[in-house]
C-alpha cells in the first residue's frame, strides 16, 4: 500500500468557482481516512483529482512520495468506487469484476484467481454467474467493491458508495468496509456527507468547508474538542447546542439573562457562542435553568427533548424512561465541564 500526499492543492473551476484553496493533508499508508463536510466542499473533487479525472489549478499530489500530479490515471496504480454501482449490465458477477484485470491483458489464471480471492472476500462466491439485474442494491455494490479488490491498487478511493442504499444496509456495508480494511491494510480515502458514517468508519477524519480543511483529528477528538463552531455545530447527532452568550468576568450570560460559571479565561465581551452537547444538560429538580418542553422524540433506548429557553431551543438527550410532557416547564442543568465556548470569531476558547 501507500501514504498519499497533497501539498498546497488548489482547484478553480471556470474563472470563479472556487473548490479548494490549501489543501494540505498527509494520508498515512494503511490508513482509512475519511472526508466529510456539507454538499459542495470540495470532497469529491478531492478524489477526482487524486484519481487524475481532473487536474489541480496549483499544487501537486504524491503517492509514497511520487509525483503524480501530471501522470494519467492508469499510471496512478488507484481503484475507486463509486456512488452508483456503474456495473455492465449484460456482464455477469465474476466480468464484471475481472473486466480491468482482462483489459490489462492479465493471464487468465490471475484473473480468476483474483476474482475468487475478492468473492471470497466479500461473500459473492455464490453470485458469480449473476448479472447486476439479479442482484440487490447491497449486492451490487459488493460487485463494485470487488473490482476494486481485484486490481490490487496502492489506494482506494471511496466516493459516498452507501448513499443508496436504505438505511439498514447502510449500516450493515459500513461494518463490511471495517471489516474489509482491517483485512486488507489497504490505504483507503472515503467520502460522506453523513457525519455518522465518518465518525464510525474513520481512523481519522478530516472536515472540510467551503474548500478548506477545519480540522483533521481522530474521531473522539473532533467530538470532544472541536476546533471551531462550524465542526461544533456539524459533528455530532443531535447537533450541539449552540447559544450566543456574553462573558461577563467569571460568568457567562445566556440572551434570557441567565448566568451560568465560566471556566475559561478570555476578554469579556459579547460575540461568543456557548456550546453544550444534547447529552450535557440534565433536568433537575433544582436546575438553574427553566425550559418549556416543546417536542418529544421517542427513540426506543432514549427520548430527545426540544426545549424553548427564552427565544432559544434547546435539544436535550434524555433516558428512556424520563418523564416528559408536551407544554411543562421543567429546570434543568448543564455540564459546564464538558461545555465549550468559542470567540467571535468562531473559534473554540482553551481553557
Amino acid at each position: 500500500m501507500a501514504s498519499v500526499t497533497f501539498e498546497g492543492i488548489r482547484k478553480v473551476y471556470g474563472s470563479e468557482v472556487l473548490a479548494l484553496e490549501d489543501f494540505d493533508l498527509t494520508v498515512r499508508d494503511g490508513e482509512f481516512l475519511v472526508l466529510v463536510g456539507p454538499s459542495g466542499c470540495g470532497k469529491s473533487t478531492i478524489l477526482r483529482l487524486l484519481a487524475g479525472l481532473e487536474e489541480p489549478t496549483e499544487g501537486k499530489m504524491l503517492i509514497d512520495g511520487r509525483d503524480v500530479t501530471e501522470t494519467s490515471p492508469q499510471e496512478r496504480d488507484i481503484a475507486m468506487v463509486f456512488q452508483n454501482y456503474a456495473l455492465y449490465p449484460h456482464m455477469t458477477v465474476y466480468d464484471n469484476m475481472a473486466f480491468s484485470l482482462k483489459m490489462r491483458k492479465a493471464p487468465k489464471d490471475d484473473i480468476g484467481e483474483y476474482v475468487r480471492e475478492a468473492a471470497e472476500i466479500l461473500d459473492m462466491e455464490g453470485y458469480l454467474e449473476r448479472r447486476p439485474k439479479e442482484l440487490s442494491g447491497g449486492q451490487r455494490q459488493r460487485v463494485a467493491v470487488g473490482r476494486a479488490i481485484v486490481r490490487h491498487p496502492q489506494v482506494f478511493l471511496f466516493d459516498e458508495p452507501l448513499s443508496n442504499l436504505d438505511a439498514k444496509l447502510r449500516v450493515q456495508m459500513r461494518s463490511e468496509l471495517i471489516r474489509l480494511h482491517n483485512r486488507l491494510g489497504a490505504t483507503m480515502i472515503y467520502v460522506t456527507h453523513d457525519q455518522a458514517e465518518a465518525m464510525t468508519m474513520g481512523d481519522r477524519i478530516v472536515v472540510l468547508r467551503e474548500g478548506r480543511i477545519q480540522q483533521v483529528a481522530i474521531p473522539s477528538e473532533l467530538y470532544e474538542k472541536p476546533c471551531n463552531r462550524f465542526v461544533a455545530g456539524f459533528i455530532g447527532s443531535p447537533a450541539m447546542n449552540l447559544l450566543d452568550v456574553a462573558l461577563r468576568g467569571s460568568e457567562i450570560v445566556l440572551s434570557t439573562g441567565d448566568r451560568l460559571p465560566s471556566r475559561w479565561t478570555a476578554r469579556e465581551g459579547e460575540g461568543y457562542t456557548f456550546g453544550v452537547r444534547p447529552e450535557d444538560l440534565n433536568l433537575r429538580s433544582d436546575g438553574s435553568l427553566t425550559g418549556g418542553i416543546e417536542v418529544v422524540e421517542t427513540l426506543g433506548n432514549e427520548k430527545i427533548v426540544y426545549l424553548s429557553v427564552g427565544d432559544e431551543q434547546l435539544v436535550m438527550r434524555c433516558g428512556p424512561t424520563t418523564e416528559t410532557k408536551l407544554g411543562e416547564k421543567v429546570r434543568f442543568d448543564v455540564d459546564i465541564a464538558r461545555a465549550h465556548l468559542f470567540d467571535p470569531d468562531g473559534r473554540r476558547v482553551a481553557v
